[in-house]
């Protein structure tokens, strides 16, 4: 089931654009005015925010449905397992066009590794060796989960690179075409293969080459084998008319998902009752897809190495069909089918059991053998327990994890994505991370809530600073904080990481839009550090805080539910909370993954004002002083969130009113927060009237009295809300803040946030060879280049 060849029928009418004359972004004029001064324009868009929020003022839906019913037609596929195509409609013009090109060029820079890999013994060069390639092994599982065609223009990618050896001026010369079409090829190769698939990893969007298609087809034809993947993507990597599916979503709204795959008719109401009656058995679902079958049945795919049961039961015992029992879909049928990705769960789970044998201690080697034997048998309770084993490996020289960990990308959020890393501990930077865990139980009572709504005891965590070897997925993290399972992270603990040389990599030649001039320099000297204490704060006290109010079994709860604990927002006795079974993910669905990052990086924005915690990381000495360096840090923090947040806008679609990705939501909502407090402490200035020379300015005096309060305001809500389970009031809130006008934030700063885009980072990573005779491991890195990009991905051999 799981190597089943997916294909896309296509009926290709995709109108002739000249790319090569769309102007690249990279390449537009950038240069604004530097004024100030009495007659700046100040924009003030929410300043009524708080009243607002008790309202119940309507929010416009992120799509409407009826819209594109009468325009969708689903055409037949050309296998039983081929996936669904909408048809193509809402035909953009090159201007709308021009925002789902290709990057060009990519920025692409080296995650650096050889020193700290040198470093490692030969064990545990080994130990790193065999995860790096478990995770990479993943690469075809993460394709999968994007597109039907990711992993057929992944084919014809690497097949172009062996059919010439990498020399790609001859395969130019073999092809008849021209330098800058070879170019646009790479460009589009490199940026498919950091993204894991032809969507981007951050921002869901699809992205398109920008030369014609007869360069592609002109290369394709110089090599059988690449001309077979190319022609098996039916033209689904120039297709750009139906502007739904170049975003990732639900596929009744228009857009695209390979998590419900082979599914023409499955509907968003069908996967939220297929979750209800997964969730009451208590079945855990991150390893799966799903799919629904002609006849109105479900079968929900099993990612494992084994295609049938395995002879000792799955998580739900031997049972493999079920009929669902209540709900809207009462009397259908549910079947367990393992095999999902087969092929690929077998060559990680034989890596782990490798790396089981070269690992440092007993509790690395339950470990890596638990993440076999989830992989193989498709138990993810077994991988939860992986996950107990991962917590209890304090400071270990070499960290890992892996698995389908983030739902950042289903669109219902509760499926995970594959990914995996290896990577050393870097002691020197650890330090820091150790006095922030150390200061955890100072900290976390100056947070705006009761002990009520935190955990009954704070676990301090492992707090490392890494160097990665290898992370393999749609994107690499600044920071990491997991396992995800909150049962888990309140009774046993977590881990926190920050990727050292992640936050450290540089793209040449950045450009820093809506900085104010005096500003530039202090932002560009202490953004870097401004950033390392925020993913810190966010990490270890904002994920790593607070209590879910809940019921553990039949009549026990975590708390007095006979005297239930007094919200600070709304001064009365809470009314809601978890049931039993239920999780934050399943009651929040699809909102719960933005909604948390926003709740990480509140918490980071107000305990970043504790000039102790400053002093940690080494700025001041403890005592307030905004007019010192910790005072710097702290304002490049502020300044750095409020530019996030109007970049955001990039992630924000006006067709589909839909955000694209969870962080970029969360830091629009913060960016709003901001503007909430009035224009003295901060505000967006310009004179010109299409925003050309758009600036923040924030006053840097009142960032820890009035920033932090009406930041903690926010955070309150938010917190409560996600403690007691109140989706009603939590979603109100959060729509209300990551709402969008078309006009000024949807129009005017999304054309001028489109304009100045960068292209994001594209890692070009290491690979590791181990020479069976002598069990050394050698590393290999490439130059950070386009061709450097892809010859990594080649020899790889995945």
């Amino acid at each position: 089931m799981a190597e089943m060849h997916h294909q896309l029928l296509h009926i290709h009418t995709v109108k002739t654009i000249d790319r090569e004359n769309v102007k690249p972004l990279a390449e537009m004029d950038t240069k604004r005015t530097s004024t100030a001064g009495p007659n700046r324009k100040v924009h003030e868009p929410f300043p009524a925010l708080w009243r607002r929020l008790s309202l119940a003022a309507p929010v416009p839906p992120l799509h409407d449905p009826s819209r594109l019913a009468s325009q969708r037609k689903i055409f037949t596929p050309l296998t039983a397992f081929a996936s669904p195509l909408i048809s193509r409609t809402y035909t953009m013009n090159a201007q709308e066009l021009k925002n789902f090109l290709a990057d060009s060029p990519p920025s692409t820079v080296n995650l650096e590794i050889k020193k700290h890999f040198d470093a490692l013994t030969d064990q545990q060069k080994r130990y790193a060796h065999f995860i790096s390639k478990a995770a990479f092994a993943g690469t075809r599982i993460t394709l999968r989960q994007v597109s039907p065609e990711s992993t057929d223009i992944y084919d014809f990618i690497i097949s172009l690179y062996k059919s010439c050896n990498g020399d790609w001026a001859s395969l130019q010369k073999k092809a008849g075409i021209t330098e800058q079409e070879l170019n646009s090829f790479l460009e589009y190769s490199t940026q498919f293969l950091g993204n894991a698939g032809n969507y981007k990893g951050f921002g869901d969007a699809k992205f398109v080459p920008r030369c014609e298609e007869k360069a592609f087809t002109a290369l394709a034809a110089t090599s059988p084998e690449a001309d077979k993947y190319y022609k098996a993507t039916q033209g689904a990597i120039f297709s750009s008319n139906n502007a739904g599916v170049m975003h990732l979503g639900y596929l009744d709204e228009g857009h695209m998902t390979t998590y419900y795959p082979d599914s023409p008719t499955i509907t968003k109401a069908d996967i939220s009752a297929v979750s209800d009656f997964l969730e009451q058995k208590k079945l855990l679902i991150e390893n799966t897809r799903l799919r629904k079958t002609a006849d109105g049945s479900f079968e929900l795919l099993i990612a494992s190495a084994v295609t049938k049961i395995p002879e000792n039961g799955g998580d739900l015992g031997k049972a493999t069909e079920f009929e669902i029992d209540s709900g809207p879909l009462k009397g259908h049928k549910l079947k367990l089918v393992y095999g999902d990705h087969s092929k690929e769960m077998s060559r990680i789970a034989e890596f782990h059991r490798n790396a089981a044998k070269e690992a440092a201690n007993e509790n690395q080697k339950k470990m890596q053998l638990a993440y076999a034997e989830s992989f193989e048998t498709g138990s993810q309770e077994t991988w939860k327990n992986s996950q107990r084993f991962w917590i209890k490996d304090q400071k270990p020289t070499v960290e890992s994890n892996i698995g389908f960990v983030e739902t950042y990308r289903d669109p219902h959020g509760v499926r995970g994505e594959w990914e995996g890393f290896a990577a050393t501990v870097n002691l020197e930077r650890t330090k820091a991370f150790g006095g922030l865990v150390d200061s955890a139980q100072e900290m976390i009572p100056k947070l705006p809530w009761s002990k009520d709504f935190e955990k009954d005891k704070f676990l301090s965590p492992d707090f490392t600073s890494l160097e990665v070897l290898s992370f393999a997925g749609s994107g690499i993290p600044a920071g990491i904080n997991i396992p995800n399972y909150d049962d888990i992270r309140q009774s046993e603990g977590f881990k926190n990481v920050s990727l050292g040389n992640v936050l450290s990599a540089k793209a040449p030649n950045e450009k820093i839009p809506f900085i104010a001039e005096a500003d530039l320099a202090l932002y560009q000297k202490y953004r870097d550090a401004a950033f390392e204490v925020q993913v810190g704060i966010h990490e270890l006290l904002g994920h790593g805080t607070g209590k879910l109010l809940q019921e553990t079994k039949p009549g026990v709860y975590n708390f007095d539910n006979k005297n239930p604990p007094i919200s600070p927002v709304s001064g009365k006795p809470v009314t809601t909370w978890y049931k039993e079974g239920q999780t934050w993910g399943s009651v929040f669905g699809s909102i719960a993954s933005s909604y948390e990052e926003c709740r990480a990086e509140c918490v980071a924005m107000a305990l970043s004002c504790d000039f102790e915690i400053l002093k940690i990381f080494g700025f001041g000495d403890g005592t307030a002083n905004m007019d010192g360096e910790a005072g710097d840090v702290l304002y490049a923090a502020y300044l750095s969130m409020a530019r996030a947040g109007i970049a955001s806008l990039e992630m924000w679609d006006p067709k589909s009113r839909k955000w694209g990705q969870a962080h970029s939501q969360a830091r629009f909502s913060i960016l709003q927060c901001f503007l909430s407090a009035g224009p003295d402490f901060c505000k967006l200035s310009y004179e010109k009237e299409d925003l050309s020379d758009l600036t923040i300015h924030l006053d840097r005096s009142k960032i820890t009295t009035v920033g932090r309060k009406v930041v903690e305001d926010y955070l309150q809500k938010l917190h409560v809300y996600k403690s007691t389970a109140d989706l009603e009031a939590g979603t109100k809130l959060y729509k209300q803040m990551t709402d969008v006008d078309a006009d000024y934030w949807g129009g005017k700063v999304r054309n001028e946030v489109l304009r100045n885009k960068q292209p994001r980072k594209v890692f070009v990573q290491a690979n590791t060879f181990l020479d069976e005779k002598t069990g050394k491991v050698e590393l290999k890195e490439y130059e950070p280049s386009l061709k450097g990009m892809i010859q990594s991905y080649a020899e790889r051999e995945v």
